[in-house]
């Protein structure tokens, strides 16, 4: 079995279903088939049905297959499956049915043709990078994107001679005139991290085809739930499992979905050989992650929503980013980007008269908090806060963090699934407090 295919295995097919009643029966959504959703069926079926076929002992829990490598029957076949990874399991870092499962179920989540998992959300950037980009290759890239991948794209990759242009987010004119004859890729973020600003999909997709380019998008932040960006145009989609995808902040894993083309010829040839793979385990937990993956999202983002409508009649705050609200300035962007929803992600700026003050009171927010999770992950079902201009963009440049709009002011908080308002008093005991700070 094809180790990143989606369109080989039937999720309903058993011993006493034919095939017949599997195209007849279970084609009974209105949503479109394809080759990783071949009976049409919503993306909540798939999050908890899409996956390898049953073994022999008929488990309802998709099973873990916790081995380094896989015993073949004869010389003869070994030596078949090695030369063609994808007919057969040799040895987990070339595919594992675990991993598998994995892949197909998120690839059909994104409406992909295929996945590839890997070991962690930046262990998927760079196998977008060293798949698709060589020595004298230019990129465009927000200048508004998660701090390390700002820091990979920008300075790692350009040790080998590839070069990258950041750009303003929101400005698609901005990426066009970055456009070089040897651009070959453009990566967006969207909404980014922290500010959550937007980026027009479509719009960028026509400006990276134009140019004979591919355009990524980084989707850790909406998921599948809210957007799909290969239905917008866009070539590969990034995630970062370890955020909502497993959402409950246990393992780390990372996944592209693209094209079979682009996933046979360019990322797993390369993953088989670098290594950077999804362990089974880790595979396992997203694996299950993925099941509640809607329903935690849409009750994530009804809590983020009032919890930003409630920030926002707060007098210490100066300005709250959130895209589900009518202030945002991408606000009617993300109602038909994101399925009219604003995301779990929010930040906001506590007023201040300078950046020493902005810090100490937003330190001070924070570390009142006693219910919030001071880290700086994201997507869990516990609600954390964190201060991005020392953590997640602490490695940036100043010039950097202001091109990305992170200011010492700003606290960026992933909002979980407790009471809303339990979180709101949490919040509040730092905000009534700022001015025992001076």
């Amino acid at each position: 079995m094809p180790r990143h295919r989606c369109d080989t295995f039937d999720p309903i097919m058993t011993s006493s279903t034919s095939a017949a009643d599997a195209s007849g029966i279970h084609a009974l959504s209105d949503e479109p088939t394809s080759p990783s959703n071949p009976h049409g069926w919503h993306t909540e079926t798939l999050a908890v049905r899409q996956a390898v076929p049953r073994s022999q002992y008929g488990e309802h829990s998709e099973a873990l297959y916790l081995t380094s490598s896989f015993v073949q029957p004869d010389a003869e076949t070994a030596a078949h499956n090695f030369a063609h990874p994808g007919d057969g399991y040799t040895y987990t870092r070339t595919g594992n049915p675990t991993v598998t499962s994995f892949e197909q179920r998120l690839a059909a989540l994104e409406g992909a043709e295929a996945a590839i998992a890997t070991s962690s959300g930046m262990a998927a950037v760079l196998l977008l990078a060293l798949g698709l980009l060589k020595a004298g290759d230019h990129v465009i890239c927000s200048q508004s994107m998660f701090g390390s991948t700002i820091k990979l794209m920008g300075a790692e990759m350009g040790r080998f001679g590839v070069e990258t242009t950041f750009v303003p987010q929101t400005d698609v004119e901005a990426w066009r005139a970055a456009v070089r004859p040897h651009t070959r890729l453009l990566f967006a973020e969207t909404p980014t991290n922290p500010l959550t600003d937007l980026c027009d999909i479509r719009a960028l997709a026509d400006v990276a085809h134009a140019a004979g380019a591919l355009l990524a998008v980084d989707n850790c932040f909406a998921t599948p739930v809210l957007q799909q960006p290969l239905s917008l145009g866009a070539d590969v989609v990034v995630h970062s499992g370890t955020k909502s995808l497993d959402g409950q902040g246990r393992v780390m894993a990372g996944a592209l979905c693209a094209s079979h083309a682009l996933i046979d010829t360019h990322f797993a040839p390369l993953i088989r050989s670098a290594g950077m793979v999804l362990s089974p385990f880790n595979a396992w937990v997203v694996l299950k992650g993925l099941e509640t993956l809607s329903l935690r999202v849409r009750a994530e983002c009804t809590s983020a929503l009032e919890l930003a409508r409630w920030l926002e009649q707060q007098p210490q705050v100066e300005h709250v980013f959130y895209p589900g609200l009518p202030s945002h300035a991408q606000h009617a962007l993300a109602m038909q980007q994101q399925n009219g929803l604003g995301g779990s992600v929010l930040s906001f700026t506590v007023k201040s008269s300078s950046p020493e003050e902005g810090r100490r009171n937003a330190v001070h927010v924070i570390d009142q908090t006693q219910l919030c999770s001071i880290t700086a992950n994201l997507g869990d079902v516990k609600t954390t806060i964190t201060h991005p201009a020392s953590t997640s963009h602490g490695r940036l440049s100043e010039e950097q963090r202001q091109a990305a709009g992170v200011v010492q002011g700003l606290i960026r908080m992933s909002v979980g699934l407790e009471h809303i308002e339990d979180l709101k008093a949490d919040v509040l005991r730092g905000l009534s407090t700022i001015a025992d700070t001076k």
